[in-house]
């Protein structure tokens, strides 16, 4: 029996996320479905470095699974993209160390969010970009998100729903960029709790737009409370970018 170690892409827009759910259609189910083709009917579980909402999409999602087939990385590639649906690939396989697990031995998660500085519809972005039609500071923003980086508590900037417990994470870099009229917020760090993207994106938006000051982050981040941050990003902007091990 051999460990796998793959990464693969997806247009999130189809899915209901990446994470198998009753009569739902998820990234997951997608992929086992195709590995059990591959041997013959038998159930081959698939693990992620971690879930994505339904509309996030993934350019470097990782995941494992074992297989006691003896087919060379570069066919596994091509077996699978043959019965995969057009909008998930798998971009490479390659034998996994022994032990090796796609959540737990992940040291680091690097997420895009995209927005689209616009007030004019793009109906070919409308998937892959939030439109947002208000002129912001973005120096504000990058003022903002000192704050933000480093060791913290980050209960204010995660969903109320989530079951976790401890909450401290670290935000090694928030850059950002411009491709055109979009503003790439690229956020780099040792874990990301249930939405924290999302909502940190939303609240430097407030910050971007003079709704808030840059300084209310360490206010918020102090009061460990969801409802004193901003408003949650949309999904179809977020990207999951790349898993560092």
């Amino acid at each position: 029996m051999q460990r796998y170690k793959c990464v693969l892409s997806y247009d999130g827009t189809g899915f209901f996320g990446y994470q198998v759910q009753p009569n739902k259609r998820t990234v997951q189910g997608e992929v086992e479905a195709v590995l059990a083709k591959l041997h013959k009917g038998r159930d081959v579980k698939v693990t992620g470095s971690g879930r994505t909402d339904a509309g996030v999409h993934a350019k470097g999602q990782v995941i494992h699974f074992d297989s006691p087939l003896n087919i060379p990385n570069d066919k596994w590639v091509i077996a699978l993209n043959s019965l995969l649906p057009a909008d998930v690939s798998i971009l490479t396989v390659e034998d996994a160390v022994d032990g090796f697990h796609a959540r737990f031995d992940a040291v680091g998660k690097e997420y895009r969010y995209y927005l689209q500085l616009s007030s004019n519809r793009d109906p070919f972005m409308r998937n892959y970009a939030y439109q947002y039609p208000f002129s912001v500071n973005v120096n504000a923003m990058e003022q903002a998100s000192v704050f933000l980086k480093g060791t913290h508590d980050f209960t204010s900037f995660c969903s109320a729903k989530t079951e976790v417990v401890d909450k401290i994470r670290t935000i090694e870099e928030i850059d950002f960029s411009f491709e055109g009229n979009l503003l790439i917020l690229k956020f780099v760090g040792n874990g990301f709790l249930y939405n924290m993207v999302r909502i940190l994106t939303g609240t430097l938006l407030e910050v971007g737009t003079g709704a808030r000051t840059p300084e209310e982050m360490a206010f918020i981040l102090e009061k460990k409370d969801r409802r004193y941050a901003g408003k949650t990003a949309p999904a179809h902007g977020l990207y999951l970018w790349k898993v560092m091990y």
